[in-house]
Order: structure tokens, then C-alpha cells, then sequence
């Protein structure tokens, strides 16, 4: 900085500022420039951020498997880097009992491209130490049923749960995860003696308990969806808001991308999950929240004023759910924002709507908070006002 001197101070001088003043503003900066933004932190960020822009550009499969394999590390939750690879281009696939480890691992699909497996560390609830258990028992052959990875693998009936929840055993073995709590119910921790000594002498696995086929009550896509989220973290089935989107549209309420291409000023009406919420010291007291449906991302900007007046609305923990908020749009060249000039509004969740049947409001059958995604989901189901719980039931 110190080779700028002469040159800055006589440059002020010519265009009429006094001498004292133009040193005094060269010490300014050249105090600053001493600490607060070093030279070396320019040239790390710089670097960093180039070459995260082109391992994503040029390989999103391996960008999507490291961002996963790195959380938590703040800004984007799993579910908003899943998306964002899914809309590059690349596969991802669910969690699997035969197929999973415990980081996100990537599996050649040809032409140097790779799938996205979800690794176990997705799963909630379950220990590193757990997942272990499951790798070692089927490295010889994989699993064939709930029963051989219980027994081959010595994991904890809790751990199989937590798998059974993350809906692990639907992609190798075909089981449901109904069905998978279902069979994980007749399981203990410890394999009677009896039953152990018979499966070692005929080598092969001896069930302790012999149950004729049972029919299972299948889950709902909505429903499916909210386990997803509240187990996994994310969905790789419909976006939560898909569901809702004719109700939605009932009341006015376009999506995140017609949002964006509406003209500028104009009012509109949008809904999503809240994603990110912000509102940092810098910003005068101004709010950020984005929010997503399944056509993309809004960005809001809320003023100090509203957000006095609606801050049981955008403040935690509501703000962790859905919002549906009136505003008017206002857009620049790089990017759209919609400016709130009406109080925002959290909309009810008339329902994820489940099947070949509507969903309707008053007939609530439960509610799960969605985790990372911001979502909280009030499934209902029409015809029935007993809680219903993931364990499944018979008919």
C-alpha cells in the first residue's frame, strides 16, 4: 500500500483537497489494507472458489457426493445439493442396505459418469459403529432378507429401525418400509439359542418365527414423502409442494418460477419451504428468506417495519415451515426478489394430497416437522381422525 502514497495523495491535492486530509485518508487505508483483507485471503478465496465452480461444472456427480460427505457445513442443507445435482443431470439414488457405506460413494454408470448413492450417514438415528456392523456381515454376499442382515450382521434391532424408517431396504430386497418395521418387530437383539444352533447346523437361516404373508396398508406418496424428509433428510420421490399445488392455485398462489418471470411490481402470491433465513447486521434490519417449491427458488426481502409486525410469521420456529406470502415483485438484471408490501401469511397445510384421494382440511390424522427442509406437513387423510403413526397396520 505504502508505494500508492504519493500517488493518491497527489492526486487528491490536484483536484482540490487539502494535503492534511488526503494523508489522513491514505492512513485509513493503509491501515486496513495491513489487516483486514489480506492479500493471501483474496488469493485462497479466489482459488477456492474457482475450483469449486469447475469441479461443479465438469463433474457435479463428485461435487454433489463431497458437499453430502462434508455436512453439516452450513448454508445448503443435503436436500437443497441433491436437488440442485438432480437438475444437472446427475442420478441419485436412495439409500440401500446392499449397496450403501457410510459416506455417499459414486457408481460408475459409463462414459466417465457416475451415480450419487446415498451413504448411510443420511440415515438419522443410525451410528457410525451400527453401519459398520451392516458393511462387515455382507461382505461375502449381500442380504437376502430382514432376518439374514439381522442375524449376519449382529447390528442392534434399533439400528435396523433406523434403516427400515430411511426406507433402506426397498431397493435391493424390494421390502417396503412397512413391511421392513413389520419383520424388524419379531427381531431381538440377542437370536435364541435354539434357533441359532438350528441355522448354523443346516446352515441356512431358521426363522424363530413362522407368519403367513401379511397384508400391509401401503403408504401414501404424500406420506412417503413427509418419512423421507423426517428420516433422510430429503426426498428423492415428488417435491412436498407438488402435492398442495392445486390447492395452491385454488387460492391464487403461483409457483417460485412464474414468480420470477412476472413483469416488475407486480403482486403476486407465492408458497414454498423456507430454505434459508437471514438477516444479518449489515442488512438495517431487512430479512432474507428464500423459499422453494418444485419449480425452483423465491427470494424474499422483508423491511424492519413488516417484520416487526409479522415476526411470529418469519421468525423461528414458524418460519421453519411452509409460507405463503402476498407481496409485490420487484426484479433486477442477475436475479428476481419479491418485496413484501402486504403481511405475509403462513399457509395452512390443507394436506400433502395422498393417492387417488383428495386430501381435505378439518381431518387430520397427524403432523411431522421436516427437518433441514424447513417443511412442517399436516398429513390428513379423508375418513379417519385416529393419529396414525409409521408402524404399519393390517387389513
Amino acid at each position: 500500500m505504502s508505494s500508492f502514497g504519493k500517488k493518491l495523495i497527489d492526486g487528491m491535492v490536484a483536484r482540490g483537497y487539502t494535503e492534511e486530509f488526503a494523508t489522513r485518508t491514505f492512513a485509513q487505508l493503509e491501515g486496513f489494507g495491513s489487516y483486514g483483507f489480506p492479500e493471501s485471503h483474496a488469493a485462497s478465496f479466489a482459488l477456492i472458489a474457482y475450483a469449486s465452480s469447475w469441479i461443479k461444472c465438469w463433474h457435479p456427480d463428485v461435487f454433489c457426493a463431497a458437499l453430502l460427505n462434508a455436512q453439516p457445513m452450513g448454508f445448503y442443507a443435503p436436500a437443497q445439493i441433491v436437488r440442485d445435482a438432480r437438475d444437472h443431470g446427475v442420478e441419485v439414488r436412495p439409500v440401500c442396505v446392499n449397496a450403501s457405506r457410510w459416506d455417499c460413494t459414486l457408481e460408475p454408470l459409463g462414459q466417465d459418469r457416475f451415480a450419487v448413492r446415498l451413504g448411510m450417514r443420511m440415515v438419522r438415528g443410525l451410528a457410525n459403529a451400527d453401519a459398520a456392523k451392516v458393511l462387515a456381515g455382507r461382505a461375502d454376499r449381500p442380504f437376502a432378507s430382514v432376518d439374514d442382515l439381522w442375524r449376519r450382521s449382529e447390528a442392534p434391532v434399533a439400528s435396523l429401525v433406523d434403516l427400515a424408517k430411511a426406507d433402506a431396504f426397498e431397493p435391493a430386497l424390494g421390502i417396503a418400509r412397512r413391511e421392513a418395521l413389520w419383520a424388524i418387530k419379531a427381531l431381538r437383539d440377542e437370536p435364541l439359542p435354539l434357533f441359532a444352533a438350528a441355522s448354523a447346523r443346516e446352515q441356512a437361516i431358521v426363522p424363530e418365527v413362522g407368519e403367513g404373508p401379511v397384508t400391509l396398508k401401503p403408504m401414501t406418496a404424500g406420506r412417503q414423502v413427509v418419512e423421507d424428509y423426517g428420516h433422510v433428510g430429503l426426498t428423492l420421490r415428488e417435491h412436498p409442494v407438488s402435492f398442495l399445488r392445486r390447492d395452491l392455485a385454488a387460492q391464487n398462489v403461483v409457483s417460485c418460477a412464474d414468480a420470477g418471470a412476472t413483469r416488475d411490481g407486480r403482486s403476486v402470491k407465492v408458497a414454498g419451504l423456507v430454505l434459508v433465513r437471514q438477516k444479518p447486521g449489515s442488512a438495517k434490519g431487512v430479512m432474507f428468506i428464500t423459499i422453494e417449491d418444485e419449480t425452483g427458488v423465491a427470494n424474499l426481502v422483508i423491511w424492519p417495519s413488516l417484520y416487526e409486525k409479522q415476526r411470529r410469521v418469519t421468525s423461528p420456529p414458524a418460519c421453519c415451515r411452509s409460507m405463503d406470502v402476498s407481496s409485490a415483485k420487484a426484479r433486477s438484471s442477475t436475479s428476481s426478489h419479491i418485496a413484501f408490501t402486504t403481511s405475509p401469511m403462513r399457509w395452512p397445510a390443507s394436506a400433502i394430497a395422498t393417492g387417488a384421494s383428495r386430501c381435505r382440511t378439518g381431518v387430520e390424522t397427524s403432523s411431522t416437522m421436516v427437518a433441514r427442509a424447513g417443511m412442517r406437513a399436516i398429513c390428513r387423510r379423508e375418513g379417519s381422525n385416529r393419529a396414525t403413526s409409521t408402524f404399519p397396520t393390517c387389513r
